[in-house]
């Protein structure tokens, strides 16, 4: 049971700017911020950083230091009204007369747009000072009129050092703590613990307090104990979010850097977080077209193969054709050269517009097209020699204008070898006409 009936974590939130653990970088001695806290002069934040690093604790260090009303919403719980209400105390003659508001909005990326607007007038005018706490990326959850009149604070996961401090302290000698200065525990499974908190203070903190509630007679935690009582913490992941995002594009480059050892572990990444194989399986396809062409043909058919063996064989089997498709495309020679073919035919029909096609290449099966001439001085290929009669198929204005060059990698090397082949012969046959 807990001590005072809240959890551990609860009771061990920092009261102090000094008893605040970690963010060295944004709280180090003579940080803007730091500054900002002692002379109780802070502006609109948005706090963001994954879960248990700190945010709502620094919010807790404001309102004990701030002589500012202290305002705390989570937005969990919170609609618009909390907020409307919230702000007209705000404006209130004995409030703002004094010393102003401070507005905490706790997981503020949870709030729709028509909510988070309810705010941009009071931060604007400075009825209130808003903290917003998010682990999403505010780029994608918050307004950017909202998030433009704020200061964006980034929090990292607290560090490996920071962790086992904390650990220590809070079983033996935090005055909030556990005092359990009884127990014993090796660095080991101190060390074991951190990892699996994975920067996760709170995550931490309640692994803490259930091994003491469940310790019985034993002074020591060993890992035979920790064997029986430990669960797994879910890896940070978002699917619709931010670290969804980060992952794929990490597992993107991996391949696109020839990187086979980075493209299995970035892959294995999303499938622990729980990401839909096929979800993987669309993108290295695409992958097999945007950064290897026709360098390997054959990078397309595997990884749409692998789509097929995965349905047909599902999970665990099916995953190791991700694998297979993973480390195929990382060792596949690159090229870009069909998306820059698309690209430049885009651009450049954006600017000429619906050019006519060329009349020798125009359908011919109506009378009308006859009469107009349509299909006339078109060559068959197949009767040229090697199948092959040298015609500009281009709209007269494009001609001579090259789409797709191939690259030297790969297979694309003799498609490349191929295509000068072509543009040879044609120069012959242009000179030969020329002549007669």
């Amino acid at each position: 049971m807990s001590l005072n009936g809240s959890p551990l974590a609860e009771r061990l939130r920092p009261t102090s700017i000094d008893e605040f653990m970690g963010q060295s970088k944004i709280l180090g001695a003579g940080s803007l911020l730091r500054k900002s806290l002692e002379t109780d002069s802070i502006p609109s934040m948005i706090f963001w950083g994954p879960p248990g690093c700190g945010k709502t604790s620094l919010a807790n260090v404001i309102k004990n230091s701030s002589k500012k009303k202290f305002v705390a919403l989570s937005a969990v719980t919170s609609g618009v009204k909390d907020v409307k209400d919230a702000l007209s105390e705000a404006r209130t003659p004995s409030v703002w007369n004094a010393n102003g508001t401070i507005l905490f909005i706790d997981e503020i990326h949870r709030f729709n747009k028509g909510q988070q607007d309810a705010l941009l007038g009071a931060v604007e005018d400075g009825t209130v000072t808003l903290i917003g706490a998010t682990t999403e990326n505010p780029g994608f959850e918050v307004n950017s009129a909202l998030l433009s009149r704020c200061q964006l604070v980034l929090f990292a996961p607290l560090s490996t050092e920071d962790l086992k401090q904390l650990l220590f302290s809070a079983l033996k000698t935090h005055p909030r703590g556990l005092k359990r200065e009884d127990v014993e525990i090796s660095d080991e499974v101190a060390e074991k613990l951190v990892a699996l908190a994975d920067g996760d203070a709170r995550f931490l903190l309640n692994q803490l307090e259930w091994i003491i509630g469940n310790l019985g007679e034993r002074k020591v935690i060993d890992e035979a104990f920790l064997e029986e009582i430990q669960y797994k913490k879910p890896l940070r992941y978002d699917k619709g979010g931010e670290e969804h995002y980060n992952l794929i594009s990490a597992l993107h480059k991996s391949v696109r850097g020839s990187d086979p050892d980075a493209a299995v572990y970035w892959l294995h990444r999303m499938l622990n977080a729980g990401e839909d194989p096929r979800f993987i399986l669309r993108r290295l396809i695409r992958m097999a077209m945007e950064d290897i062409g026709l360098a390997d043909p054959n990078a397309l058919l595997l990884a749409t193969s692998a789509r097929e063996a995965y349905d047909f064989l599902g999970i665990p089997e099916g995953l190791i054709a991700l694998d297979e498709v993973a480390v195929y495309l990382a060792l596949a020679p690159k090229s870009n050269a069909l998306e820059i073919a698309g690209m430049t035919a885009d651009s450049v029909i954006k600017e000429t517009g619906t050019l006519p096609v060329p009349r020798a290449f125009r359908n011919s099966v109506t009378k009308v097209g006859e009469k107009l001439g349509y299909g006339m001085g078109y060559k068959y290929d197949h009767d040229s020699p090697g199948a092959y009669s040298g015609q500009d198929h281009l709209p007269k204005q494009l001609k001579g204008m090259e789409f797709y060059r191939p690259t030297i990698y790969g297979r694309e090397k003799a498609l490349g070898e191929r295509l000068q082949q072509l543009k040879t012969r044609k120069e012959e046959i242009e000179n030969e006409g020329n002549q007669k």
